[in-house]
C-alpha cells in the first residue's frame, strides 16, 4: 500500500530541508516540530544513521476543520513530511498521503479536507523540485 507522495531532488541535504520548509510555508503549513533522526539515534543509541529529518507540518485552518468533523483526528496530526538520504546518496522528500491517513477515520466528511491537503503537498513537492531540480534531471 502506498502511503506517501514523494520526489527525489538534487542539492545539499540542509538546503533541501530549508527549501521544503519554505514550500510548506507557502502552502499555509507551519512546521510544529523538526526531528533530526540522525542526531537522535546517535545521542540515544550511539548508532550512526543517514541524514533523516521528520517535519511535523500543520495547516491550522484545515486542522481546525478536520478536528471539528472528527475529534480523534488529532491522533493523526500533524502531517509528517520527511527529508532523507537514500543509500545511493539521493535526497528524497516524502509526505504522508493525507487521503490514506484520514481513510483510517472512515468519516466521509474528511474527504474534501484530505483532498485539499493532498493537493497542497503535491504543490510543495513540485515547488521543491522546481527550486532544486529532480535527480533524474541531473
Amino acid at each position: 500500500m502506498e502511503y506517501t507522495i514523494q520526489t527525489s531532488v538534487t542539492g545539499e541535504f540542509d538546503d533541501v530541508v530549508d527549501t521544503t520548509i519554505a514550500a510548506l510555508e507557502d502552502e499555509g503549513f507551519g512546521v510544529l516540530c523538526d526531528i533530526d533522526i540522525q542526531a537522535t539515534l546517535k545521542e540515544k543509541l550511539g548508532e550512526e544513521f543517514r541524514q533523516y529529518r521528520i517535519l511535523g507540518a500543520c495547516n491550522p485552518p484545515l486542522a481546525y476543520e478536520g478536528l471539528t468533523e472528527e475529534i480523534e483526528l488529532g491522533a493523526l496530526l500533524p502531517c509528517n513530511v520527511i527529508v532523507y538520504e537514500t543509500d545511493d546518496g539521493e535526497v528524497m522528500v516524502s509526505a504522508v498521503d493525507p487521503q490514506q491517513l484520514v481513510g483510517i477515520a472512515d468519516n466521509d466528511a474528511l474527504d474534501s479536507i484530505a483532498t485539499e491537503v493532498n493537493e497542497r503537498f503535491e504543490r510543495v513537492l513540485s515547488a521543491v523540485t522546481d527550486e532544486l531540480g529532480s535527480k533524474s534531471e541531473a
